[in-house]
């Protein structure tokens, strides 16, 4: 029998088009899946509790898959660049296969693991499994990296788009002895603590969760997806990010689903919903783009000019605190905070709208919400959590303007106009007729009590006024633009 391949599982935990995997099966010799805890690995940003609760269920649901054909996943803790080497000599591996990742620490630590072991003689291959179009594949005119989405997935458009390789093997060869295996309980990644306990009834982990998400969406909602993506009460939008962090599923497969449909017409992107889906998904191999050529902005804004920034004080973290649990007054702003908090996710519009006020109605840094969401959201992923907290405070590249700043209120209006995204996730002001439910405060005594409404008691009041603060962020972003 030849020596078995390693391949190293990390954000790509599916069978199906999964480039790493495909290489090793084509070896012909034994395949030893393997998945590593390495949080140090990760750099600053090992991976947040709500995304390690997910994590625990796709592993589980990858290992099931994996036994489906005969396999399985071996499970390791601790440092990748430490694990493999043991794991390959426990083998005796002749090769080791992965998909590329693109987040700073870990291209240092594959760099470091690829030296070593092709210093010893070791065959490692490595792949892109994740994204449509790789960052140092794609440049201006000037050949720099761009900074502007339009220009950037205009580009993307005119380059051609890999199909998904398939896995049709029914079962994968199997070393003779499998190396030593940790229980996947023994990883610790599901919270202490009751806080996911409503996780499950919102998600389904695993391969056969996304296929499933994608094709209900590209059935029923795709094509409406321009018109209803910005309604959080409605389900409008595909959710599929979660498995795309995890690599549950990849774009290659979105984008072929999506081509599928388009045979009978010939035309792609079919509808006006494809097309907009299309650029979102655009939106993040543009993050990605920007995590790899600006390695620093997870941490710093990639506009210099902002490290001058004036954020307002919060010595005890009140402010934050009411941010985080949802008790800011504002009721859109709030029903997103307690959807986070508890089903891992967030409507996109309502991000935005938490986002902006967090960083221009309490004038508290991006950098803390960046915080929160990445240990909160199942689908924390580096790259599109820097870019949408960098857009929203105005620091980033292709970032809204620091002086657009959402009215929570008009905001909530608009896009949750009969008010049941509020009722849903808001309950104490469920009773609230529609005309006031974005704005309690302004409501007749008699209404807030017919309501069952008691602001300051069972429900807060505005911890800031809108206008005063909408004053004093334009009043801070002027300081910082006559700063020398």
């Amino acid at each position: 029998m030849s020596a078995p391949t390693i391949v190293w599982f990390r954000q790509d935990l599916r069978l199906q088009d999964n480039p790493a995997l495909q290489a090793a099966v084509a070896g012909g010799g034994p395949v030893v899946p393997v998945y590593i805890l390495d949080d140090a690995g990760e750099g600053q940003w090992r991976v947040g509790g709500a995304a390690r609760w997910w994590l625990h269920h796709a592993l589980a649901a990858l290992d099931g898959s994996l036994r489906e054909r005969g396999s399985r996943l071996i499970l390791a803790r601790g440092p990748a660049q430490a694990v493999l080497p043991q794991l390959q000599r426990a083998t005796g591996a002749k090769a080791i296969c992965w998909n590329r990742r693109y987040e700073p620490a870990v291209i240092a630590r594959d760099k470091a693991i690829k030296a070593h072991f092709t210093a010893a003689g070791t065959e490692v291959q490595s792949f892109n499994g994740a994204l449509l179009f790789e960052p140092h594949a794609v440049a201006n005119k000037q050949g720099r990296p761009f900074q502007v989405f339009t220009p950037f997935w205009r580009h993307c458009l005119s380059l051609p788009v890999t199909a998904p390789v398939k896995l049709t093997a029914k079962s994968l060869p199997a070393p003779a002895k499998w190396p030593a295996s940790l229980e996947l309980d023994e990883l610790g990644l599901r919270p202490r603590l009751g806080w996911a306990e409503g996780f499950a009834a919102q998600w389904q982990p695993g391969e056969a969760g996304a296929q499933r998400r994608l094709r209900e969406f590209v059935a029923e909602a795709v094509d409406a997806y321009a018109e209803r993506r910005n309604s959080p009460d409605v389900d409008g939008t595909s959710r599929l990010s979660p498995w795309l962090h995890t690599g549950e599923i990849g774009p290659r497969q979105i984008w072929a689903a999506l081509q599928a449909r388009a045979k009978a017409t010939g035309v792609f992107p079919a509808s006006s919903g494809e097309q907009v889906f299309l650029s979102e998904v655009g939106w993040r191999e543009f993050a990605h783009h920007l995590l790899y050529h600006f390695r620093h902005t997870p941490e710093q804004p990639l506009r210099e000019d902002f490290t001058r920034f004036p954020w307002a004080d919060d010595p005890q973290g009140a402010r934050l605190r009411a941010w985080q649990r949802g008790r800011t007054g504002y009721p859109i702003v709030d029903a997103g905070m307690r959807q986070l908090w508890q089903t891992g996710w967030m409507h996109n519009r309502v991000r935005m709208i938490v986002a902006s006020f967090l960083v221009k109605h309490l004038r508290l840094s991006w950098t803390h919400g960046a915080a929160w969401f990445w240990d909160t959201l199942v689908d924390a992923d580096l790259a599109n959590n820097t870019l949408g907290w960098q857009w929203t405070a105005g620091c980033g590249a292709d970032a809204a303007p620091y002086f657009r700043i959402f009215a929570p209120v008009l905001q909530g209006e608009k896009f949750d106009p009969a008010g049941d995204f509020v009722r849903r996730w808001v309950p104490e002001l469920a009773r609230i007729p529609a005309k006031f439910i974005h704005r309690p405060w302004e409501a007749p005594a008699d209404v807030l009590a017919a309501a069952g409404v008691r602001l300051g008691d069972n429900y807060p009041r505005p911890i800031v006024d809108h206008g005063a603060a909408r004053d004093a962020a334009l009043a801070a972003f002027k300081s910082l633009r006559r700063d020398p």
